[in-house]
């Protein structure tokens, strides 16, 4: 399932890359530290990806404005919020700008890993439909 992450600290991008691509069917096909490089490349119609995760307070910029700028893209990936922040009023902002699902970076990892098989299983069960 190839994935594009927002996250601008090296290290829990290292870190999230090297769990998800070793626990689930996850390849990590590109990153941003800040939403208008994300922007950038989820725009080009030649980058292909199933699942987006954005982290929420970026340095230099907001993941929420990554969020919106999706819903007028029209990009049809799972959205996934992965944030320190993830307090029911932050999970309520990103479900209205689209986002499937939040998680907290603190304590939800195995929640997102979850999440991520079952989208593998749910796209594979649908692609074995359409053969049939």
């Amino acid at each position: 399932m190839k994935t594009f992450v927002v996250e601008d600290s090296y290290v829990i991008l290292k870190n999230l890359v090297s769990t998800l691509e070793e626990l689930t069917p996850v390849k990590v096909v590109g990153s941003a530290p800040d939403a208008a490089s994300a922007i950038d490349w989820l725009a080009q119609p030649t980058n292909m990806f199933d699942l987006l995760i954005i982290d929420i307070f970026l340095k230099s910029s907001s993941g929420l404005t990554v969020l919106s700028s999706i819903m007028e893209l029209s990009i049809q990936a799972k959205r996934v919020v992965l944030t320190n922040y993830a307090t029911r009023e932050m999970r309520a902002r990103c479900a209205a700008l689209g986002a499937h699902r939040v998680f907290d970076k603190s304590s939800e990892i195995d929640e997102l890993i979850e999440y991520c098989v079952q989208l593998q299983q749910e796209k594979s069960l649908s692609a074995e439909d359409t053969r049939h």
